[in-house]
């Protein structure tokens, strides 16, 4: 957008483009379109430098992004990088769940603008007879709706295309297939034990979707 676009719209739609950014949301009109205007700025010259790489992004052959290394932590150490066994179906299904999520907008509690407690909040329905989201105004955000579901073949998978299984302990991986499920550490599981589970793990030839650095 330029200047001239951001002087047209109001604080409450500035301040909504700022926090999809992650900028701060504070300050005069003014102020905030030179924010924007300097952030448009800053991307277009990493762009002409192929300097900014998105790491999210993947190709849309299956072949092409399976090998990415998506929510593990480590890189350094080893790591089972085992691929699922998929049929074609659930290989288009995500293909197509991806897509789709580029899409999706970030749906926000209502007045999360004006209160910084909401905006930590998660989704809630908006009440009241007056309330400017509940009656679709546009300058407020989408609402939750049915419509904006994933793709129901593809629901609950990894990107990879694994079943996820929490684990908190050796025991729990001897239940886990290889060949369609991986493991992710529960979050109390400790370091002395997450080694382990580690171990048992590279030896099962488990994946873990949430290794951690030198452990």
């Amino acid at each position: 957008m330029s200047e001239e676009e951001y002087e047209n719209m109001t604080v409450a739609q500035l301040k909504e483009i700022l926090k999809e950014k992650g900028l701060p949301v504070s300050g005069t009109k003014k102020s905030l379109i030179e924010r924007l205007t300097e952030n448009m700025e800053t991307q277009e010259h990493e762009e002409e430098s192929d300097v900014d790489i998105e790491e999210d992004d993947f190709d849309e052959e299956y072949d092409d992004y399976e090998d990415e290394d998506w929510d593990d932590e480590d890189i350094d150490v080893h790591v089972a990088k085992q691929k699922p066994e998929l049929d074609d179906s659930t290989k288009e299904a995500l293909s197509l769940r991806q897509s789709q999520s580029k899409a999706k907008p970030s749906f926000r509690r209502s007045e999360w603008f004006r209160y910084k407690r909401l905006s930590r909040s998660g989704w809630r329905r908006p009440k009241g007879m007056d309330n400017s989201q509940r009656k679709n105004l546009k300058y407020r955000g989408s609402k939750v709706r049915i419509g904006f579901g994933k793709v129901s073949e593809a629901r609950g998978l990894h990107p990879s295309g694994f079943k996820e299984v929490l684990v908190h302990n050796t025991l729990d991986l001897e239940e886990i297939n290889p060949a369609s499920e991986a493991a992710r550490i529960g979050s109390t599981v400790g370091g002395r034990k997450r080694e382990q589970i580690h171990l048992k793990a590279d030896e099962l030839g488990i994946r873990i979707l949430n290794r951690r650095r030198g452990v």
